[in-house]
């Protein structure tokens, strides 16, 4: 016993200490390891391929869930398109889903994406130690801004001192074709009190005869540029609504007139707009010339504009856009912040009371002031309107939403001008949201 042992002692001791075949042993035993972490590496890679692959798909199910295409669908129908999407992309991949989760939410302002998904990839090296696949997952969301929905309430100052004329250039060719130098195109309809006969050679026919514009003819055209506008800004049908008003065809009743109710169909309210004119007035010095009932018009106004909505499409936000020179002309024998004259007649600029009312219920009003122009050569002019005509500008601004008045002089663009205000409103209920 005691040699055997021996002898198994010098024989491992013998093994130990030889160095032959040291490099081949070690490599042997190293190979198993090293194929397996090659092996793993490789499989890791086509799990990180695929994973992106993953990753593309959920995104572009995502990007088409808020896309301006789908925004015109109510969410379950933009969710079900989304999955739709990720199949059609994994299939095309030659890849499977092993789950996948996808959620359209709305809010008043936004649409919410989101979408997880999981996936596995059958293994090449690392199943020879037990990991037949790879599993691995990806997430996704996008948002957009919902579009804004508004309804315009456009009113327009068609009293008699709209029928200045539109230029300095259209002024001086009125005064020059008229006896008494004057710049406005009245519109009398007869000749007398009598209403027997009727007028036939107004200042406003000469005008229409001399081919001469007036303020009014700006303001109509660039109310037809506004729809024009408002149709081309919108970013789904039936976004934008409008309605026009006037202050009355004729002096005799005064009032708020509609020329074309609310409505989504803008060209109809373009076509409208054409019967906007200069107010008519019975006969010269009718009624003393109180013509601009701003209190009681802007009062109906406001009666008329409903609580303003949060800008859903059952709801939508409600604008008054403005168009005047800002001088009040009626009866406002108690009220008038100005001397009256001829038994109660008020002459003053806006009063801004019914514009804060009308803006503490939500509404936003949008000023343009078509600024009531210095007519030196007219004494009723430089009696009544001069010593106070710099404030007419401040009380139309004070009237409008803050950031939302605009001034334009006789040889600026009124259409331009209105149309910014339009884009500005419009970027502004975007900005909120």
């Amino acid at each position: 016993m005691t040699f055997a042992t021996g002898n198994a002692h010098r024989l491992l001791s013998r093994f130990v200490s030889d160095r032959n075949g040291n490099i081949a042993v070690i490599f042997a035993l190293a190979l198993v390891p090293l194929l397996s972490f090659v092996g793993a590496a490789v499989d890791y890679s086509l799990a990180a391929r695929a994973r992106a692959k993953l990753i593309a798909a959920l995104d572009t199910a995502m990007l088409v869930a808020t896309a301006k295409s789908e925004i015109t669908k109510t969410a379950s129908a933009a969710q079900s398109d989304a999955v739709n999407i990720f199949t059609g992309q994994m299939s095309a991949l030659g890849m499977t889903a092993s789950s996948v989760t996808i959620n359209v939410t709305d809010s008043v302002t936004t649409r919410t994406a989101t979408g997880t998904a999981s996936a596995t990839v059958t293994t090449y090296f690392m199943g020879i130690v037990g990991y037949k696949t790879l599993g691995f997952s990806a997430n996704s969301s996008a948002a957009a801004s919902l579009p804004s929905y508004i309804d315009f309430y456009v009113l327009l100052d068609n009293s008699p001192s709209q029928g200045i004329g539109a230029t300095t250039a259209d002024m001086t060719a009125l005064q020059n074709a008229t006896s008494d130098s004057c710049a406005f195109a009245c519109h009398d309809t007869y000749t007398s009190s009598t209403k027997k006969t009727l007028q036939t050679n107004s200042y406003y026919a000469l005008a229409k005869k001399l081919g001469i514009k007036m303020r009014i003819d700006l303001v109509r055209d660039a109310t037809q540029s506004l729809t024009d506008t408002a149709t081309a800004s919108q970013l789904v049908s039936n976004q934008y609504r409008m309605a026009v008003y006037t202050m009355g065809s004729d002096c005799a009743s005064v009032g708020l007139t509609t020329i074309s109710p609310l409505t989504s169909s803008l060209s109809s309210v373009k076509t409208a707009i054409s019967a906007v004119d200069l107010m008519t007035i019975p006969y010269n010095n009718y009624n003393n010339d109180m013509c601009t009932d701003f209190d009681g018009i802007l009062s109906s106004m406001n009666t008329t504009i409903p609580t303003p909505g949060d800008g859903s499409s059952s709801s939508p936000q409600k604008w008054l856009f403005f168009v005047s020179d800002g001088v009040a002309d009626y009866y406002y024998p108690s009220t008038c912040s100005k001397t009256t004259v001829s038994g109660g007649r008020c002459q003053e600029p806006l009063t801004t009371a019914i514009c804060d009312t009308i803006k503490a219920r939500g509404v936003k009003i949008a000023v343009l002031y078509t600024s009531y122009l210095a007519i030196t050569n007219n004494s009723w002019y430089t009696t009544y309107i001069a010593p106070w005509r710099s404030s007419i500008g401040t009380k139309m601004q004070s009237c409008a939403t803050s950031g939302y008045y605009y001034e334009v002089s006789s040889d600026a663009n009124i259409s331009d001008a209105l149309n910014s205000l339009f884009q500005k409103a419009i970027a502004a209920a975007h900005l909120t949201n």
